[in-house]
């Protein structure tokens, strides 16, 4: 790590990681993976300070690439991570572009998507969140680090004329090189779980809404046929929880902290999600998993990473019920598309690793270190 100039002590490193917070563990889960990617650089020796990614109206906090947030950033950071997340999706970013103008310390772009969402004629739209262009464009003139999670955004990226982006996939991928604490309940080691999405916090046409509480009961059954229950159902957001008590007399689960959720991931026979979040570290862990994509973010990633063969698309499905039950009669399949997609993740956790070290290395210049 270096000394301070002339006084003998261990040099402090302070990053700021601007992340998007909220409701959502899975946001948990991709900030796991990247706070081992910062540990790797730096060493060990790194203080983070976590700030969201968009106000949530608390008086005096920072937030974004504000002003006061940038002004903070100046006087005692030495870097800023913007990422991981879907903020180039949905927009859930606050950019002040003459304060990003302003900020000193290297700024990464690490691990962003973007993805569209499918209309009514099941035809992949732009969302009407999305981040501006002009946002996007001027993030990447400030940016020293640009790494896309997934080919669509990267194309995304490429399409607004900028080549510095790299693609990297998502630190969530890391997990199982990240030990986790002791979760203070021992996490159910028998039947499926079912990880869930409130059909009301889902970019899909209405009519897909309309069926999703069918064909979660639907899916419940066959898992149950199929010889994986007792079947329970995860929350990854408190809002998911009214939506698992309208399933009827179904045991459901809602972790309290990430190392609770993913010692529950990890442990499970099987794995069938609506969640990119849960099917990413049950991959990373060798977990049997089916996951279920309704939007571009997901189809993307899971492209990415060499499973897509294994994905299944709510929109596009002609019976999802039927394709899961075809995935849980050839799970050999699965693992077998894991192996092969080796090489894949393995060019991808290079990347992410290279450029964290890149970042690094401007980090303790700017830093004096």
């Amino acid at each position: 790590m270096g000394t301070n100039a002339g006084s003998g002590r261990p040099a402090v490193i302070t990053l700021f990681s601007v992340r998007p917070r909220g409701f959502n563990i899975g946001n948990d889960t991709i900030f796991l993976g990247l706070r081992h990617l910062l540990r790797e650089a730096f060493d060990g020796l790194v203080n983070i300070v976590q700030v969201p990614a968009a106000s949530s109206g608390q008086s005096g906090e920072l937030f974004g690439l504000e002003p006061r947030t940038v002004h903070d950033m100046n006087l005692y950071g030495h870097g800023v991570i913007v990422g991981g997340g879907n903020v180039y999706e949905n927009g859930q970013l606050a950019v002040d572009p003459n304060a990003l103008r302003a900020l000193h310390p290297p700024l990464m772009l690490f691990s962003l998507s973007g993805g569209r969402i499918y209309n009514h004629r099941s035809e992949l739209v732009r969302r009407t969140d999305a981040m501006p262009d002009n946002i996007i464009t001027a993030l990447h003139a400030r940016a020293d680090i640009s790494v896309a999670r997934d080919d669509a955004t990267l194309e995304q990226l490429r399409a607004l004329g900028l080549s510095t982006p790299l693609l990297g996939g998502c630190p969530s991928m890391l997990l199982r090189d990240v030990p986790l604490a002791q979760p203070d309940v021992a996490p159910p080691s028998n039947g499926c779980l079912l990880s869930v999405r409130h059909p009301r916090l889902m970019s899909i046409p209405l009519r897909h809404q309309a069926r999703l509480h069918a064909t979660v009961v639907d899916l419940l059954d066959a898992l149950e046929a199929e010889g994986f229950g007792p079947v329970r159902i995860l929350c990854h957001d408190t809002r998911d929880v009214a939506f698992a008590s309208s399933l009827g007399d179904i045991e459901y689960i809602l972790a309290d902290d990430i190392h609770s959720q993913l010692s529950i991931l990890r442990s499970a026979p099987l794995v069938v999600t609506f969640r990119l979040h849960a099917f990413l570290p049950c991959a990373s862990f060798g977990v049997p998993a089916i996951n279920i994509s309704y939007d571009e973010r997901s189809l993307s990633l899971v492209r990415t990473i060499g499973m897509a063969p294994w994905d299944i698309d709510l929109i596009r499905s002609d019976d999802v019920v039927s394709d899961v039950r075809d995935r849980c009669r050839r799970l050999d399949d699965y693992q077998r598309l894991r192996e092969e997609a080796r090489p894949r993740w393995a060019a991808l956790e290079a990347v992410m690793r290279e450029q964290m070290q890149t970042f690094a290395a401007m980090v303790r210049s700017y830093a004096g270190v």
